[in-house]
């Protein structure tokens, strides 16, 4: 798969680094409106997880000055799109338009209703979504065993993700530019247990307001069933919170808990993940070395896969990730 990308943020900065990994994709070209960037120099990039940018070598990359130049490029099959929630919209129409597929950032969009229209353009899987949470072995576990009924079928979760305030980010809030804790955050959370638990009947929440925005809250998914699944988080107003997530989920056969937090001192909390079986077993599974890049990698192998294979993976499934925003939506 021959990608480019467009937006050199600190998510492009990721996928590039997930691009010299994989084996199946290939990073050919990316677009900016920074000459400092188009140059190579990308020292400034800075995020929340994995290593601060650097310079890279672009001698053997195309690149661009806005995406209208790059979509010429008839070598790059797929557009990767980094941009800022507001500007998805109109990435993606440009790219399918010109015969590209497209690998999009998460959240798809702003509301329900344009994650709907823009999932559905092109061809049936034009569109994916890169939701990474699946591709992470401490989610991914819950996601096979869903899908294998190794332990039974799920019948109970508890979700959260909470950070400290996103004082970088000045229109956290807005519901126009990046939607808030819902949409920007809970959508993983969403997302995974759309994919789980399949789509929820109705929602009951609770929550903390910020400018008539939801900024912290507890939810109750209703299901037919009666399966009890919540998830809370969203913005707690101390800077030392940083940033937590974690689940418990339990399966007919079994119950699976996670918790990783960190924290303003630098020092980080984890419960690693555990399987405790119905018979008494508790099982920790090895996940590897725990390197946030090689979620990334997996994703992009699988956009890859669902390109030569014609079947896009349901984890980047653009239908999938407009339902995610649509149970946000419900909680708002």
């Amino acid at each position: 798969m021959r990608a480019g990308i467009v937006g050199v943020g600190f998510m492009g900065w990721i996928h590039y680094l997930a691009y010299q990994r994989s084996d199946q994709a290939d990073l050919v070209a990316f677009c900016s409106r920074n000459e400092a960037k188009r140059n190579g120099d990308w020292t400034g990039i800075k995020g929340n997880f994995g290593p601060a940018g650097e310079q890279i070598d672009v001698s053997d990359l195309g690149v661009y000055d806005s995406l209208d130049a790059m979509l010429a490029d008839d070598s790059i099959e797929l557009i990767d799109i980094c941009l800022p929630p507001s500007l998805h919209a109109e990435a993606i129409e440009k790219s399918i338009a010109a015969g590209k597929k497209v690998l999009c950032e998460k959240p798809l969009a702003l509301t329900a209703a344009d994650a709907r229209r823009l999932a559905q353009l092109g061809s049936p899987g034009d569109v994916m979504v890169a939701h990474v949470l699946p591709f992470m072995p401490e989610f991914g576990l819950l996601v096979d065993a869903a899908h294998d009924r190794r332990f039974g079928k799920p019948i109970a979760g508890r979700f959260k993700r909470t950070i400290s305030p996103p004082d970088w980010i000045p229109d956290f809030y807005d519901p126009t530019s990046v939607g808030g804790p819902l949409i920007d955050l809970h959508v993983h959370d969403a997302h995974l247990i759309r994919v789980l638990f399949g789509m929820p009947e109705s929602v009951e929440s609770s929550c903390v307001r910020k400018d008539g925005v939801p900024k912290f809250y507890e939810t109750l998914f209703r299901y037919a069933d009666g399966r009890p699944v919540t998830a809370g988080g969203g913005v707690i107003d101390s800077p030392a919170r940083g940033f937590t997530h974690g689940y418990e989920v339990s399966f007919e056969k079994a119950t699976i808990q996670y918790e990783f937090a960190a924290y303003a001192d630098e020092t980080t909390a984890t419960i690693p993940l555990v399987i405790l079986h119905q018979d008494g077993r508790v099982e920790r599974p090895d996940l590897g070395d725990g390197d946030p890049i090689t979620s990334f990698v997996k994703e992009l192998d699988a956009a890859a896969e669902s390109i030569r294979s014609g079947e896009v993976s349901p984890l980047l499934d653009g239908n999938l990730a407009a339902d995610a925003i649509q149970i946000c939506q419900w909680q708002n």
